[in-house]
């Protein structure tokens, strides 16, 4: 099972970027996994545990995966059609003649940072003390 080695490699990397980019925190990391990049989803999520445990930065950080559908046109009539479902096989004319067009991807899509409540607050409670004291100028 290499998704365990896969797992362990993206948190280093977005370990670095969070470093550089000087990121507090890192709320969902979103990866892209194509259906015929040789990846399990299923073992990515299985493997998240035991990727984070002794990483303190990322004990709340969750795993999104982007499951992307292996796509292919036929050389024969051009239809599109998903290899998986089809079993590389053209739906239309039966060909195995085919590109690729997608599901072979494997990248980091997104990191996602936890929105910051404070700066929320903040601008709500300033907003309101605007239109306060406005109101206030007004009666003046």
């Amino acid at each position: 099972m290499h998704e365990l080695g896969i797992v362990f490699e993206v948190v280093k990397v977005v370990e670095q970027v969070a470093v550089v980019q000087n990121l507090p925190a890192v709320d969902t990391i979103v990866l892209q996994v194509g259906e015929l990049c040789g990846v399990i989803p299923v073992y990515l999520d299985e493997c998240w545990p035991a990727a984070i445990d002794k990483k303190p930065y990322f004990k709340n950080t969750k795993l999104k995966l982007d499951v992307v559908p292996g796509m292919a046109k036929c050389r024969n009539c051009g239809e599109v059609f998903n290899v998986i479902a089809y079993e590389g096989y053209c739906p239309k004319c039966n060909s195995f003649d085919k590109d690729l067009l997608s599901g072979r991807e494997f990248m980091i899509k997104e990191i996602l940072v936890p929105e910051d409540e404070n700066v929320e607050e903040e601008s709500a409670q300033s907003a309101t003390t605007d239109s306060t004291d406005s109101t206030q100028s007004k009666g003046e």
